[in-house]
């Protein structure tokens, strides 16, 4: 997944981002720890099952297997927070120390 990663390969959303979707800072990172909390239960409750039979197609990667998909989920983490990262470098001083 490091093609993932490393953003040399710049995507557009499918999905255009709407703006009834968006939500305070809080709240979004709220939702977030929730899925996260929900995914490490999965991975918890099927440890010791061979889920590499369980595929679904993903738009840009193709067919992915769980293992794979969850390696997509954690590579999709990383480059948003190289993205954010890059984009809080280029803000002024202020504004770029209140994103820490």
């Amino acid at each position: 997944m490091m093609v993932v990663e490393r953003r040399f390969i710049r995507r557009k959303s499918p999905i255009p981002v709407e703006a009834e979707l968006l939500r305070e800072k809080e709240e979004m990172l709220a939702e977030l720890r929730e899925v996260r909390g929900r995914t490490l239960a999965f991975i918890d409750e099927t440890k010791g099952r061979d889920l590499s039979a369980y595929c679904r197609s993903q738009a840009f990667l193709g067919t992915l297997n769980v293992y794979e998909w969850l390696q997509l989920i954690a590579s999709h983490e990383i480059r948003h927070t190289k993205q954010m990262k890059e984009i809080a470098a280029g803000l002024p001083k202020v504004v770029a120390s209140l994103q820490k």
